[in-house]
């Protein structure tokens, strides 16, 4: 509930309201007692009482050993002016619902049954003797529906979080049966065009090397018009081969206009800002492959860990690099040490990214704080590292 705003309200209103009860009540003592030898332990009680509640946000709210023991300490100075003064009960609906903020369910209605009979000892002390209903029957009363209302809100956000939590899973789910589907066809799709072509040509240049060895002696015409035909069908299965390779690019590049329009295209689809720093130049097919790919895992990472609301890419051409920066805002993380892994190897998401920066002879960085969001950095340089054979 740390982060739900209404409740950082609702925890604003109760910490206003328990300092103007306790200013009342402390008003009314003086008022009505104006210094009585128990006056100044009341002054000092009541200075104590509202240093350890000022202390209260600073802990959090979940239920630490430090949150237990400040709520323990708050409530006995409490119960000590209440024995002083019973003018100091009322205080205690602001901390009914501090310790239904903070305690399991069972405790804290222990301890607002508690407060509650302090409460209404504190009433019954205040009547002067003459009896009245009320003064047995408001205070569990008020105590009853602050709980009843606090227990009711925090059910229902639960519900909401559960339900929440449930859509977020589904359309996960969802997604990866769509990609798996979308794989699954795209392999299919692939392994008919190889039948209908590779495999096909194959088997021809087969049949027809075959047919030119058993005529080689007799026929050498023939044979050597077989091997010209097994050749032009290579020729054209080579074609092919390069098509397939063509179509397996980035489907963004594949559809014209290169890295910055693939990178706008990704941005707008992910809901993440864009921007191109420096003069463009341009760059190798490899280079563009690699870049897209990185913003692609670096926003899929973003959308299914970050819980960012903003997302920014930046492309940046340098003299002798081009640079881009994936920044959210998101929740960030601690970077840890990558191990060394050998060119070539294959990586799932980060190890992924590196591999394809450091086989182009570039670098991919990582600025993240907890809390803080993340930066993620590729730079490749714009001329290309010498290959070895």
């Amino acid at each position: 509930m740390e982060q739900d705003p209404d409740a950082r309200w609702l925890a604003r209103v109760m910490h206003v309201a328990f300092f103007l009860l306790l200013g009342a009540s402390l008003v009314r003592f003086l008022l009505r007692h104006p210094w009585e030898d128990r006056g100044p332990w009341i002054v000092a009680l009541s200075g104590a009482l509202a240093s350890l509640y000022v202390l209260g946000p600073v802990l959090g709210t979940r239920a630490t050993p430090r949150r237990l023991g400040w709520l323990f300490t708050v409530v006995a100075v409490w119960m000590l002016l209440v024995v002083l003064a019973p003018s100091f009960a009322w205080c205690a609906v602001p901390l009914f619902y501090t310790g239904l903020r903070t305690l399991p369910p069972r405790a804290a209605l222990v301890l607002v049954a508690l407060l509650t009979v302090f409460v209404v000892a504190a009433q019954v002390q205040l009547s002067y003797g003459g009896w009245d209903p009320n003064l047995i029957i408001a205070p569990p009363a008020v105590a009853a529906i602050a709980t009843a209302v606090f227990v009711h809100a925090q059910r229902q956000a639960d519900r909401q979080r559960a339900l929440i939590d449930d859509l977020i899973r589904t359309r996960r789910e969802l997604a990866a049966i769509e990609r798996r589907e979308g794989t699954l066809a795209e392999r299919q799709r692939l392994s008919m065009e190889i039948h209908d072509t590779l495999a096909q040509g194959l088997s021809s240049q087969q049949m027809l090397l075959q047919a030119a060895e058993r005529t080689w002696d007799s026929d050498p015409e023939t044979a050597r018009r077989h091997v010209r035909t097994a050749e032009s069908i290579a020729e054209r299965n080579l074609a092919e081969a390069r098509r397939f390779v063509h179509d397996l690019a980035p489907a963004d590049l594949a559809e014209g206009g290169g890295l910055e329009a693939a990178l706008r295209t990704l941005a707008g689809r992910e809901s993440a800002a864009f921007r191109v720093d420096g003069v463009p130049v341009p760059l190798p097919d490899r280079v563009q492959s690699a870049l897209l790919r990185i913003a692609q895992g670096a926003l899929a990472n973003v959308r299914e860990h970050a819980a960012a609301t903003s997302a920014a890419l930046t492309l940046t051409y340098l003299d002798d690099q081009v640079v881009l920066d994936i920044a959210d805002d998101g929740r960030g993380f601690e970077p840890r040490p990558q191990p060394s892994r050998e060119p070539g190897v294959r990586g799932h998401g980060l190890p992924a990214m590196r591999v394809r920066a450091q086989q182009l002879g570039g670098t991919l960085t990582i600025e993240s704080t907890p809390g803080e969001g993340t930066v993620l950095s590729a730079a490749i340089p714009l001329t290309p590292p010498a290959e070895t054979s």
